[in-house]
Parts: structure tokens; sequence; C-alpha cells
């Protein structure tokens, strides 16, 4: 199972976002992220995981192209807490805006 982390900005975006959007992003995680992460292959398409313009080790990751603004968070990978195990450092959650300061 991969490892996380979370920064404070990260908390403070996640506060900020409804009940429904918080649970959107867990299951995005849980049932698509995760598993990818366990593979060591390619994130799938829907997730859209590309690196973030600008910035170097920040990943990007949609997780809701529902009504309104699409949710997204952005991440990077940490020193791993189990050899051979993933470890993200979630940095940013919320909407496009996130992207300007990542």
């Amino acid at each position: 199972m991969p490892t996380f982390e979370t920064l404070p900005r990260f908390t403070a975006d996640l506060h900020h976002l409804t009940p429904a959007q918080r649970q959107r992003f867990r299951r995005v995680v849980l049932d698509a992220f995760v598993p990818d992460l366990r593979t060591g292959r390619h994130f799938r398409p829907g997730l859209r995981v590309k690196r973030v313009q600008r910035s170097t080790g920040v990943y990007e990751i949609t997780w809701s192209m529902g009504t309104g603004p699409a949710g997204r968070a952005t991440f990077e990978y940490g020193v791993e807490v189990h050899p051979g195990t993933p470890h993200v450092i979630w940095r940013r959650i919320g909407t496009h805006d996130i992207l300007t300061g990542p």
C-alpha cells in the first residue's frame, strides 16, 4: 500500500471543499490512483495525471470532471517510507486555480 502525507496548504484547501467534493476525491484515490500506483505502470488516462509546467517534480491529477470546474490535486513523490512502495506528498487540492501555486 502506498504511503501518503499532506502539506499544511493541502489540508487548508481540503477544508474549503464541499463534503461531496471530498468524498469524490477519496473515491478516486482509493478506486483508481492507489491501484495504479501499486501496479507501477502508467496511470489510467481518466485520471489525467501529468507534470505541472514550470515546476520540478510536481504532478497534477484531475479527480472530477462533472458539472462545474474540474477538481484537481497536486502531488509529488517523497522518500519511500517502505522500500519499493511509493510515498505521495499531497500539495494542493481544489480547482484549476491551485496550479498558480502548486
